[in-house]
Formats: C-alpha cells, sequence, structure tokens
C-alpha cells in the first residue's frame, strides 16, 4: 500500500496560509474538493468540522490528522498540507501545528479496513521525528511524495 496512492499533486500544498484551525480546515478540504472521490465540498467541510468538535485531531509534535467518514466521499483520499505558520489545534502535548494531513472516507463503510490502514500508516510515518524534519524541509511535491512512500 503505497501513501501516494491515495492523494494527488494536487492535493499538497507545502505554502499553507492560513491563521486558524477553522480556516487550515476549510483550505484543506478545498485541495481535496477537485477530486472526482468528492462529490459535494461544503458537506465534507461540514463532517470534517463536526469531528473536530468531538476532540482534537492535533496528535502532538506538530501533526494534526482532522478525518471524517462523509457521504460526501466516494474513496479513501487524503490531502497534506504544511502551513507557513503555527496554528493552534488544541493539540494533545499543546503544541502548535504545522504539518496537516486531511483523510476522508466514504461514510457507507463500517469500518474501513483501507480507512484505518491509511490512518495508521500516516501516523506511522509521523512517529518518527526525522520524517516530520523532512516533511518540514522538504522543497518540492516530488519531495513529499517520496517521503509518503518510504512507509512500509
Amino acid at each position: 500500500m503505497k501513501l501516494s496512492g491515495f492523494t494527488d499533486k494536487r492535493h499538497i500544498n507545502l505554502d499553507l496560509d492560513a491563521g486558524t484551525k477553522q480556516e487550515t480546515l476549510s483550505e484543506m478540504v478545498g485541495l481535496l474538493a477537485s477530486s472526482p472521490k468528492i462529490t459535494d465540498r461544503d458537506g465534507l467541510l461540514r463532517d470534517v468540522l463536526a469531528r473536530e468538535e468531538l476532540v482534537t485531531t492535533g496528535v502532538g509534535y506538530g501533526v494534526a490528522f482532522p478525518h471524517a467518514k462523509s457521504t460526501a466521499v466516494k474513496d479513501v483520499i487524503f490531502a497534506f498540507g504544511r502551513l507557513r505558520g503555527d496554528v493552534d489545534f488544541g493539540a494533545l502535548d499543546g503544541a502548535p501545528v504545522r504539518l496537516v494531513f486531511l483523510i476522508g472516507a466514504p461514510k457507507e463503510q463500517e469500518p474501513s479496513r483501507i480507512y484505518l490502514n491509511l490512518m495508521a500508516r500516516l501516523s506511522f510515518l509521523m512517529k518518527d521525528e526525522a520524517n516530520r524534519k523532512a516533511l518540514l524541509d522538504a522543497g518540492s511535491v516530488a519531495d513529499v511524495l517520496r517521503i509518503f512512500d518510504s512507509v512500509k
């Protein structure tokens, strides 16, 4: 399972200019909106925001994994954004977020093995400090895709 198979270069932004969690989530959903896997941008944003209200997706170490199962999503997909500045996600460790992975999956699949496996692989990738630094320092989308696919 290659992580790059669940995203596209159009769904990666290395220069996200958002100042709040809400702006970040809106921009991240916007990255996915052009995909044929997304049928309703506003519906996906509503579902992501509703999920975020339950508990923060800021997991620590400057990383957030906002996600939602939504009727607006036809197949598992994710976007990646690197923020220009720090954004407060109310992360568990109190650290601001710079790296954001927005994951969407179809609501009908309960539970989706692919969705859970994708989340686990992204979490494994971000557990390693060297990988977080590599994503913060990446000079191109191609570099990011190589880092994603380095996860075995």
